[in-house]
């Protein structure tokens, strides 16, 4: 059995077999599984409100929401063996129109479109793999906050260009990044603030002549509000593109922090380890320990930055209204990046809460390194009472001097020929450099503690955010579950 051909009145022929393979047949296990769940859940709260206004008799909406809760407990098996002519929807409609009759089932669609309802499923949708990415990048933030307030003191080099800058700490590093992810996580927050905006009524494009109570609909839903212009409400996937260019930018910075990461975990740096539960082998290596989850983590996050690009050139050029450019096309990608961005997060918080830093060689590093040269320079110019670029002068001939002569550090020149440097090193070692520098937003201890305090605070208040969003949704569907039993079963009020 299929669905019913020729019901729309205009159409008379099938699509052709070919057509009905690439755009509905082999996609429909999984629409089934992942779009019909929510496309019954509107349908419920839209029976409901038809019945509760009058507008469908309440015999009809009774034996109608009987039929879909059935489906529902049946896990939907009765449509998985039919054949799909125009999409999940109209399948499922169709078979509800054969087991109630088109006087119930035919009613699904007063007051609405499948426009508006696709529109609607999308936000649903999204729900769950949203909840999830910005729980995942919580937790990653929350990693990073407890690393970093454990190694404030675990002096290390700061890089610029590659080569060793200044000192600084392993955890200031790490709450610089807690840093960069509250940014990240407030762009991942504002852009999906359209998911709690319901399209639910604008039917195909110019709303409904039919008495429909739009905001009931809405809070069954677990909405805030309702779409006010149907044009746009049906028009619009900006909520997509917003959310993809955050992950997008999410991504970067999980990719960047990767990167950092993979290299201190080389012999040649060996400034961190990690245990043998998070590292792969080589086939034919017997010595290899590869930190491959990391490159899961640079790989992964190029997936947001691709859908970005594919959704927005999906949209572009399209007319301003419903279409399936905009509504099918470019929503595709999302999924896929949703899920990738996800797992890089997790995969970068499992390798962050289990790198085990190596102390001494992140000093030693910093002290053979020069990187006290702009410490020393400024004391010059401040003991000394000469300019700034005079001192950068006298310190970089003496920082050349040192490796003509193989040198590692100034102490070791001065003490050769403290006649001709005459630098002053006391207080300008590694880790004193670290504590001295408070200003700017530098290392010193004080710093790192009162970024704590103020990420540590943000963080609650963006996982309440989340958390409150996550009761909402499932208090709405609690009072839907509810609502529609009662509605059945005859003690409804």
């Amino acid at each position: 059995m299929g669905e019913t051909v020729g019901t729309t009145g205009r159409i008379s022929k099938r699509l052709t077999p070919t057509v009905r393979r690439i755009l509905f047949t082999r996609e429909l296990p999984h629409n089934i599984e992942e779009d019909l769940p929510h496309i019954c859940q509107i349908d419920c709260a839209h029976v409901l409100m038809l019945a509760e206004c009058g507008i469908v008799p309440a015999e009809s909406a009774k034996n109608l929401l009987k039929a879909i809760r059935q489906l529902m407990g049946q896990q939907y098996v009765p449509l998985k063996s039919r054949s799909s002519e125009r999409g999940v929807f109209l399948l499922y409609e169709g078979y509800l129109i054969e087991s109630e009759g088109e006087s119930v089932g035919g009613t699904l669609q007063t007051g609405r479109s499948r426009n508006d309802l696709g529109a609607t499923l999308l936000r649903l949708r999204l729900r769950q793999p949203y909840q999830r990415l910005i729980s995942s990048a919580l937790r990653l933030q929350a990693v990073l906050l407890r690393r970093g307030q454990a190694h404030m003191e675990t002096v290390m080099p700061a890089y610029t260009h590659g080569q060793p800058a200044e000192p600084i700490t392993y955890g200031h590093y790490l709450i610089g990044v807690a840093e960069a992810l509250r940014r990240d996580i407030e762009g991942l927050v504002d852009s999906v603030k359209e998911i709690n905006t319901c399209p639910l009524g604008a039917a195909a494009v110019a709303g409904t002549s039919v008495p429909i109570q739009t905001d009931r609909t809405a809070r069954l839903l677990g909405f805030t509000r309702c779409c006010s212009n149907s044009v746009d409400a049906v028009a619009s996937r900006d909520l997509v593109l917003r959310l993809l260019a955050a992950m997008a930018i999410y991504g970067a910075t999980l990719s960047r922090v990767a990167t950092d990461i993979l290299q201190w975990l080389t012999p040649e740096f060996g400034f961190l380890s990690l245990p043998d539960d998070l590292v792969g082998s080589s086939s034919a290596m017997p010595q290899k320990r590869n930190p491959f989850l990391l490159e899961h983590v640079q790989g992964r996050t190029a997936s947001a930055l691709g859908a970005f690009t594919a959704a927005l050139a999906a949209t572009r050029n399209t007319p301003f209204t419903n279409s399936i450019m905009v509504g099918t096309e470019s929503v595709r990608p999302i999924w896929g990046a949703l899920r990738d961005i996800t797992d890089a997060s997790i995969l970068l918080r499992l390798v962050l809460s289990n790198a085990s830093p190596v102390p001494e060689r992140m000093l030693k590093r910093a002290a053979e390194s020069f990187t006290n040269a702009t410490a020393v320079a400024v004391r010059v110019t401040l003991e000394h009472g000469i300019d700034y670029r005079s001192a950068h002068r006298l310190v970089g001939c003496a920082v050349a001097e040192a490796l003509a002569k193989g040198l590692n550090s100034f102490q070791e020149l001065v003490k050769r020929d403290n006649q001709m440097f005459d630098l002053p090193l006391d207080g300008v070692d590694a880790a004193s450099c670290v504590n001295r520098n408070r200003y700017g937003g530098g290392p010193a201890f004080d710093n790192i503690k009162a970024l704590l305090v103020q990420l540590s605070e943000k963080w609650s208040h963006q996982r309440r955010f989340i958390l409150d969003q996550i009761n909402r949704w499932t208090a709405a569907d609690h009072e839907l579950e509810h609502s529609v039993k009662a509605f059945i079963d005859g003690s409804y009020s």
